[in-house]
């Protein structure tokens, strides 16, 4: 049996991480990081924006910025050359 996140990444999803930096509706002046991670296809990241429309109809705390970072799992192989062998007994 396949894994289901094997065959998301063999879909072009890629593992995304987003810090939210947001304000704590009781105390303004103070702000709280939240991270997210999940995986989702760059650059559109139909998933984290959902997840942050949910964030602004359901919760309280507003969103102050919100950093992504993005890696695909799954990408060619890297070949090189082979110049010699050595073996060892």
């Amino acid at each position: 049996m396949v894994s289901p996140d094997f065959v998301r990444q063999l879909e072009g999803y890629g593992l995304t991480t987003a810090e939210i930096l947001y304000r704590m509706p009781d105390h303004p002046r103070i702000l709280q990081s939240y991270v997210w991670q999940d995986y989702d296809l760059a650059p559109k990241f139909p998933e984290l924006n959902r997840f942050l429309l949910f964030w602004k109809t359901r919760l309280d705390g507003p969103v102050v910025t919100v950093t992504v970072a993005h890696k695909e799992l799954l990408s060619p192989a890297e070949l090189r050359l082979v110049s010699g062998e050595f073996r060892l007994h």
